[in-house]
């Protein structure tokens, strides 16, 4: 836009030079040819404005080439009337290149300059010749005005515009940041309690199978198959993480099977007595709730095998209105729960899994444990606004 203003001005300047000298040399006399020289000095002046880079980069400089312009053009009316003319593009370069105030001032005085030197060729001044000049540098200063508020607000907007850019830049790249944080925490939980639960599993069946050599081969072989299916399980798990599958405990039945299963296969590589038991009438829960479910009895299930070295565990499955709950008790020996960090060591960092499946649905995981006295794992999840809502939306 301003390159054009630019272009329409630098033409506006031509053509009433051009008319100018036409008019001068079509009236003759002689003072055509001083109106023809006056002419092409100030057209030369003029011209020297574009090419010059000082006077786009210094303001001093801009300030010096608009005095040369402004006295060729004040040689030009005294040698002819038609030289009122070029003081509308005046008032442009006036109010552009100077500071508001001398701006003003200096078409202010164009003005004035231009109804006495008209009216001076005319022997007369009327209020025509007042009106003109005057309507002229009015439209130039608002014209002026307006553009350069046009250009203020245009510029305020596109630095909101970068600012907006660069704040949902940095949002997205938090919003990533966050995204594979929660990945990496969800992938951790996953590998803990399953795949790490699992090879932990393998590793006590080939200890119980190394002892039971060579004196019991019967009980070695027993072992080494359990593991061999505990190896095939945490293969399954893991092609389930690569597909993002649920647990195939739970796509092969409910979460009372999985668990039943669980506590089943627990008793028989650890030989520690792991029982379930369900409470309630069973109801189908959303496969989330399922999965957090079983990844926390699984967990729990493995630390009181594994860290309190427990002889019996009970698995509790509670079914209620409108929230289902879990409790994994041991009489193993038990730890200071209060005292002890959630991120400290394997049994820290269970705990703390567990209780971040617990929140990220809603829930509430308590421990209860004292050092000799047994653990208790509880975890309580809402269910009754998950199944107002399929019930509002079937």
């Amino acid at each position: 836009m301003l390159r054009l203003l630019r272009a329409c001005l630098h033409l506006l300047v031509a053509a009433l030079l051009t008319l100018a000298v036409v008019r001068a040399v079509r009236a003759g006399g002689p003072e055509a040819g001083a109106v023809v020289a006056a002419a092409v000095v100030l057209a030369g002046i003029y011209a020297s404005g574009s090419v010059l880079p000082a006077v786009r980069r210094s303001r001093a400089a801009a300030s010096g080439w608009l005095a040369a312009v402004g006295v060729a053009w004040l040689v030009l009316l005294v040698l002819s009337p038609d030289g009122i003319w070029l003081a509308f593009p005046l008032f442009f370069l006036q109010m552009h290149l100077l500071p508001r105030r001398w701006g003003l001032a200096a078409v202010a005085t164009t003005t004035a300059l231009a109804v006495a030197g008209f009216g001076w060729h005319q022997h007369a001044i009327t209020a025509a010749m007042v009106i003109g000049p005057v309507l002229g540098a009015a439209v130039a200063v608002a014209t002026v005005l307006g553009y350069e508020a046009l250009y203020r607000e245009s510029d305020e907007r596109r630095r909101l515009i970068e600012d907006l850019t660069a704040t949902r830049a940095h949002l997205a790249a938090a919003e990533h940041a966050a995204g594979a944080l929660s990945e990496r925490e969800r992938l951790a939980r996953e590998i803990h309690d399953t795949l790490a639960q699992g090879l932990s599993s393998i590793q006590l069946l080939l200890r119980a199978a190394e002892r039971a050599l060579p004196d019991r081969p019967e009980a070695a072989l027993g072992h080494v198959r359990q593991a061999r299916q505990a190896a095939a399980d945490n293969l399954a798990e893991a092609r389930r993480f690569v597909r993002d599958w649920s647990p195939p405990d739970l796509e092969s039945g409910s979460l009372p099977t999985a668990l039943e299963r669980l506590t089943a296969t627990a008793s028989a590589s650890s030989g520690v007595a792991v029982g379930c038991r369900v409470s309630g009438d069973p109801t189908p829960l959303p496969t989330a709730h399922e999965v957090a479910l079983l990844r926390i009895a699984q967990s729990a299930v493995a630390n009181a095998v594994e860290h309190a070295h427990a002889t019996r565990i009970t698995v509790t499955l509670s079914y209620m209105d409108d929230e289902v709950a879990l409790d994994v008790v041991d009489d193993g020996a038990g730890f200071d729960a209060a005292a002890r960090p959630a991120t400290a060591g394997e049994r820290g960092f269970g705990l703390a899994a567990m209780r971040a499946r617990a929140q990220a649905l809603s829930g509430v995981l308590v421990v209860e444990s004292a050092p000799g006295a047994g653990t208790a794992v509880s975890v309580t999840l809402p269910v009754g606004a998950v199944a107002e809502a399929r019930g509002a939306r079937a």
